[in-house]
């Protein structure tokens, strides 16, 4: 593992950027705390890619990164490339400065390939030095917390021609939500697996939240088992196929046409296509699966929280007004 590490402040408030000229030297037990550090930022399977408006290679950094997988020799020059547009970057006053880390990962075997780590510290969270039987045993500084990253990138050398496979993550976005996807790293969602699986999950959410009760007669506890239904056929099959889907999940043949317009509106509306036939990822159904709650709210009363069979709730009114009746068997 090879690190270099780079002072870039907000050129917006007038602060500087401090460029290193030589990659880290650590001793095993620093660089092993520093690769977990790293590395355990990443918690999700969604990956992206380096896009440009025109042509790739006029995005700067998967130029940078291109090079360095190229030939590791120019490993710190590229690295100081990267902070210089990182610095340049910057065009919100809210953006905080702090240190860039980036990381060469060597691939240490056959299947693994090698890896390029583009890391930011930005937070400073206060600690305590104790010096027993001082006069001052205690004393408060501020450092880089270890348990969670501000702003991680990690590039792996494969799909190369198509802007390499990305791992991002921005968790601390009160300066600028756009800083770090968009404005610096410009990289956007892979159409894989993941992605329409994701997508696939938020479009059938939508139609059932949203159109599914403006075109038909439907209660709320339709609603929910339709949600129901639907994150259950995710969990349950390891290929989705649409007509597969709209027959065990969607049924009549108006609400199936009803839905694919809205899919075809959807698809329009956020520019994407989602394919009709393709391989589950369990990691994006478990991601989305607390949007799909199906929780009937009873004026401030009374939550219900369907999860099985509809044909166990009914709903009614008389004088008193309205009424949900529930069958069980025992209760818990």
């Amino acid at each position: 593992m090879k690190i270099i590490v780079h002072k870039v402040g907000n050129k917006i408030n007038g602060e500087d950027l401090n460029i290193s000229k030589d990659a880290l030297q650590l001793d095993e037990a620093t660089a092993e705390m520093l690769q977990h550090y790293f590395l355990s930022s990443f918690k999700t399977e969604e990956t992206y890619q380096f896009y440009s408006d025109s042509y790739l290679s006029n995005n700067p950094v998967y130029n940078a990164v291109k090079e360095i997988f190229q030939d590791n020799w120019y490993f710190e020059s590229y690295s100081q490339d990267i902070a210089r547009y990182l610095y340049e970057a910057a065009e919100n006053p809210r953006v905080q400065g702090g240190e860039l880390f980036v990381v060469l990962f060597k691939g240490e075997s056959e299947n693994d390939i090698d890896k390029i780590g583009i890391f930011k510290t930005e937070k400073r969270e206060p600690f305590l030095k104790i010096f027993p039987n001082e006069s001052d045993p205690i004393e408060q500084h501020f450092g880089v917390s270890l348990t969670k990253i501000d702003k991680a990138a990690l590039i792996y050398n494969q799909d190369k021609e198509n802007g390499f496979v990305l791992s991002v993550v921005d968790n601390n976005k009160n300066g600028d939500m756009y800083y770090w996807f968009e404005d610096f790293l410009k990289v956007k969602q892979r159409t894989d697996d993941y992605f329409h699986t994701q997508e696939s999950l938020n479009v059938f959410k939508d139609y059932i939240k949203k159109q599914l009760p403006a075109e038909f007669e439907v209660s709320k506890a339709d609603q929910a088992d339709f949600l129901n239904k639907s994150i259950n056929f995710f969990k349950e099959k390891e290929e989705f196929k649409l007509e597969e889907f709209n027959n065990e999940v969607l049924g009549d043949e108006k609400v199936i046409e009803s839905f694919n317009a809205f899919k075809t509106d959807y698809e329009q509306d956020m520019q994407i296509n989602i394919a009709e036939e393709f391989p589950i990822s369990d990691g994006a159904v478990k991601k989305s699966q607390s949007k799909f709650k199906t929780i009937i709210k009873l004026d401030t009363n009374f939550h219900i929280y369907v999860h099985g069979d509809r044909n166990l709730i009914t709903q009614d009114q008389d004088e008193n007004g309205l009424f949900y009746k529930l069958y069980y068997q025992k209760e818990q």
